[in-house]
């Protein structure tokens, strides 16, 4: 496969061609050193490009690989050997590159006076000395009226090349796979001329035109196979030729970036979170893929210099495999370290010549596999050198982006600590910057309720000036409880935000009017940044403002409202991949359903909330979720199970919910607890109620906390006037809901204590308000309350209602509508009688009902 003008190039033409145009006479006449960059994957024939280009160059010509022993120097000093015409004479330039005119007077010691072309292969693979003095080289490269030496460099993907800092540099010259032609031909050539059409054709559908995959495969079949007299495998490229070709780009990286890469080729094609459908076979959502990671206790630190080098690309939510062949090698290889020579490339495959075979005038240089283990110390310590050689501002904005990653569909502490490191790397160079990342990891820490989190990252240095100083002070004093503190610094965040038309400031105001309480300015400021990211088409950002949007509407009482955001927000985490905003959209839904009396919704929703929340740290939507389904039991009569629910979410420590919304839930637990005989229970978060009520961060809690008192007082006179002075606070409050949870409240007391005519006003007055709101389960409560009190024209349960009873409620609810007792339905159903009456109060309880009257005529308006 070679032939007197050097090795064979299938289907390289255009490459070859402008690599010598690159370094042609006419360029090196007029300008600096030529330096020509190469990339090619494993088995693409960068190698063998490389000694073609040498062989065709009309002058000296020189092929180096990476050194077998990585110590200081050691690539420099291998480029010396095979340049100088003696050991002194290399030891001299060796001398010299170390000096302060660098690698410009090592080259100038060295006598000749003819062009040479250097070819430096698997450059990123040489010691970190050599590396950085070539670069420097290259970058104070000047014009010298006729450069004597022209450099072709060449890398494999994930081993980034040197830039080129002059403005008219020339891209890299990139080896693409191969047509279909060439692809034939070199099958053909490969198989002697023995391989069957079919088969062949079969081949090149496998390999999609890569080089190195057709020839090892065309190596490893039998000739049986080949020639299609033996039935052929299910698949003729199988993981083995892929180990094969990529193990030694796989065996060059660094163990944990190899068995990370490992991991997530293995998550590739999962089933999301959010759905059983199997997904893309080369992208794995990159929560799914870290935690998988962790399980196997896989060090996660190297994520960013596989995606820095180009092996993984991170889109969205979810990591991408760019080539499908790197990831089935990845899964394969399994993180067992392959011997071969780096990069996979041997130029046999191309029909090249190695580098240590006869090239005529051509300096020899054999380029043994380096040795992991004989690296230089700076090599294997630390970071990947990807990682090392970028600049301060670019390492934080890849910690910025995996920041990112980790919200939008991983733990959320991952993403605290990640925006935290990107802030201190950014602190000195991009401080606005350094800020903004301090910010992302407080609003991470916020959603997993971690308040010493949030006031680490609040902890600016050097402080920042402006809105954002007076953000972090009013952030820091609320979370630390001095509300007063808080007030003057997070007013004038509102203030300033609302004057603004960045999407950012709007979401940053927006949230300090939520901390003070206003939820009317927030539900406003978060509405203007729907409309500017809208505007701007900046789609990843639509899910968080909408997460903000519908909490507002939540605390504003108005569910309808809340509902249609958490609805369109879900659509946009879908579409956008973001995992974790779509669990607290679910959980916003869940918390409407149990307003509007919807349990199927109640459960579905919650259940999805908390599958994702729960893994992911994500208390705050694991605590509204956890809060509907209280809420939905309390509203279908089960008192003692929606207490039991919310009795750890009210309650400090590590078993209670999120802090901002432990407070909110104390008045649901107050009525739980009460109805459930729970009163001790209730009086005392009660009164750590009353003292949060008193900062004013809540407008409806001065009449909750009143509602509370009242459902608490000893004797009808005080729950009288606590009740009345529960509805005076709520005519300011602003929550037309819970004024009617109040009104609800107080016209059942009034019934039960015999006072029919004083409870009917308040419980029509709830009644039209829950209607309004659509809370169709309190408002089943409402009527069954108002024809307790004998009301003219309250309507009676809907017959259907019946089918929201178990199988074995709807049987004694037959029984008992037929005339049988307690005791007569436990003797037709094997049951006793205790367990009977149970089932009756929950069938009463859940139907709105009162008597047996009432239950016999509605199943009677069932049966017919």
């Amino acid at each position: 496969m070679t032939a007197d003008t050097g090795p064979v190039l299938y289907g390289r033409e255009a490459e070859l061609a402008a690599v010598s145009r690159l370094l042609s006479p006419t360029v090196r006449s007029c300008g600096a050193e030529p330096l020509v960059r190469v990339a090619g994957g494993p088995g693409e024939g960068r190698s063998a490009l490389l000694a073609r280009a040498a062989r065709d160059f009309p002058g000296a010509a020189c092929v180096v690989g990476a050194p077998p022993r990585q110590v200081p120097w050691s690539g420099a000093r291998a480029l010396f050997d095979a340049l100088a015409p003696s050991a002194a004479a290399a030891g001299r330039a060796a001398r010299l590159a170390r000096g302060p005119d660098g690698i410009a007077a090592a080259l100038a010691s060295l006598p000749g006076r003819e062009p040479v072309l250097l070819c430096l292969d698997d450059f990123p693979l040489w010691d970190a000395h050599s590396r950085a003095a070539f670069a420097a080289h290259w970058r104070a490269s000047r014009p010298r009226g006729g450069a004597r030496l022209g450099w072709l460099v060449a890398s494999a993907p994930g081993r980034p090349l040197p830039a080129a800092d002059a403005a008219d540099a020339a891209p890299p010259v990139r080896l693409p796979r191969l047509c279909r032609a060439s692809a034939r031909a070199l099958v053909a050539d490969a198989g002697g001329g023995r391989v069957d059409p079919a088969v062949g054709e079969r081949l090149l559908d496998e390999a999609a035109g890569h080089p190195g995959v057709l020839v090892e495969t065309v190596r490893r079949l039998a000739p049986g196979v080949l020639a299609g007299t033996v039935p052929r495998p299910g698949r003729l490229v199988d993981d083995g030729v892929l180990v094969t070709v990529y193990g030694g780009l796989l065996g060059a990286l660094p163990a944990d970036a190899r068995r990370l890469l490992g991991v997530v080729a293995r998550a590739c094609g999962a089933p999301e979170a959010s759905g059983p459908a199997p997904g893309d076979p080369d992208r794995a959502a990159t929560g799914t893929a870290l935690a998988r990671a962790r399980s196997l206790r896989v060090p996660t630190e190297a994520l960013d210099g596989l995606v820095a080098a180009g092996l993984l690309h991170l889109r969205g939510g979810d990591l991408v495999f760019p080539d499908p062949f790197l990831r089935r090698a990845a899964a394969g290889e399994g993180g067992r370290t392959r011997e071969g020579r780096p990069g996979g490339t041997d130029p046999r495959h191309l029909g090249g010549r190695r580098h240590d075979e006869d090239r005529g005038g051509i300096p020899r240089h054999a380029a043994a596999p380096p040795d992991r283990h004989e690296r230089h110390r700076a090599d294997r310590l630390g970071p990947p050198p990807v990682v090392r050689a970028r600049s301060a501002a670019a390492r934080g904005r890849a910690l910025v982006t995996r920041g990112f990653a980790a919200l939008a569909g991983g733990p959320v502490m991952d993403a605290h600590e990640a925006f935290l490191q990107a802030a201190k790397v950014l602190r000195d160079r991009e401080p606005a910057e350094a800020a903004d990342a301090r910010f992302l990891a407080m609003e991470a820490a916020w959603t997993a309720g971690d308040v010493g989190a949030c006031l680490a990252a609040l902890d600016l240095a050097p402080a920042v000036p402006g809105t954002e100083r007076s953000f972090a002070e009013g952030l820091r004093a609320a979370l630390t409880v001095h509300p007063d503190r808080a007030r003057t610094p997070l007013s004038s965040v509102v203030a300033v935000g609302a004057a603004r038309d960045e999407p950012r400031l709007l979401l940053r105001a927006g949230s300090a009017a939520l901390v003070l309480g206003d939820v009317t300015a927030a539900a406003r400021l978060h509405g203007r940044a729907l409309a500017r990211a809208r505007a701007e088409q900046r789609a990843s950002l639509v899910p968080r403002i909408l997460e903000h949007l519908a909490y507002a509407e939540l605390r504003a009482g108005r569910y309808a409202r809340a509902g249609h955001a958490a609805g369109e927000g879900l659509r946009a985490a879908r579409a956008t991949g973001q995992l974790n905003s779509a669990a607290h959209q679910h959980a916003v839904l869940a918390l409407v359903a149990s307003v509007t009396g919807d349990g199927p919704s109640v459960a579905e929703h919650a259940e999805r909330a908390l599958a994702i929340g729960r893994p992911h740290g994500l208390a705050q939507a694991a605590t509204l979720a956890e809060w509907a389904l209280a809420r939905a039991e309390l509203g279908g009569g089960l008192a003692a199970q929606a207490a039991a629910r919310l009795a750890p979410l009210v309650g400090p420590g590590p078993r209670g919910g999120h802090f901002a919304l432990r407070m909110l839930a104390v008045p649901c637990f107050v009525e739980a607890a009460v109805a459930s005989g729970r009163a001790a229970e209730a009086r005392a978060a009660t009164e750590e109620y009353a003292r949060w009520a008193a900062y004013g961060l809540d407008r409806p809690a001065p009449a909750q906390l009143a509602r509370c008192r009242a459902l608490l007082a000893p004797h009808g006179e005080e729950t009288t006037r606590w009740f009345g002075e529960a509805l005076r606070h709520h005519e300011t409050g602003g929550n037309d809901f819970e004024r009617a949870r109040t009104l609800f409240a107080y016209g059942t007391w009034l019934r039960r204590r015999r006072r029919p005519g004083e409870a009917r006003g308040p419980l029509r007055d709830a009644l039209v308000t829950f209607e309004r709101a659509a809370a169709e389960g309190w408002a089943r409560q409402a009527r069954a309350e108002l024809r307790a009190t004998g009301a003219p024209g309250a309507r009676r349960p809907d017959p259907s209602a019946l089918a929201g009873l178990t199988p074995q409620q709807r049987r004694i609810a037959r029984l008992v509508a037929d005339g049988a007792t307690n005791e007569e339905v436990a003797v037709r159903l094997s049951l006793s009688p205790r367990t009977v009456d149970h089932h009756l109060r929950g069938i009463y309880a859940r139907l709105q009902l009162r008597s047996r009257v009432e239950l016999s005529a509605l199943v009677a308006a069932a049966e017919r």
